[in-house]
């Protein structure tokens, strides 16, 4: 059953998605992270630039439609599991500082 309800497209999948996305998008986000360590509370100001790239990176993955796709299918595999056994297993993160 592929049905999804409201909570799973409007929170779980994005949540997915913002996860991959991140993952993804890893070399600009230790750059960003990198450069608000460096600068302290000039970041606003000095760290425009990397901001710019990183934001372009994520809304690049997010308003993607198969990208969407991909994250639903991983949700519903998730979920098949989650029925057939009961338990929940949740997805390994990138650590990172943002």
């Amino acid at each position: 059953n592929s049905k999804l309800r409201h909570v799973e497209k409007d929170v779980l999948i994005p949540q997915i998605m913002r996860d991959r996305a991140k993952e993804l998008c890893s070399d600009k986000v230790q750059a960003f992270t990198r450069c608000c360590q460096e600068t302290g509370f000039l970041m606003v100001v000095k760290c425009r630039q990397e901001n710019a790239a990183l934001k372009d990176c994520l809304v690049g993955h997010y308003s993607d439609p198969s990208f969407y796709e991909e994250c639903k299918a991983e949700y519903l595999k998730q979920r098949e599991e989650y029925r057939a056994t009961g338990i929940k297993k949740k997805r390994q993160k990138v650590t990172s500082n943002v």
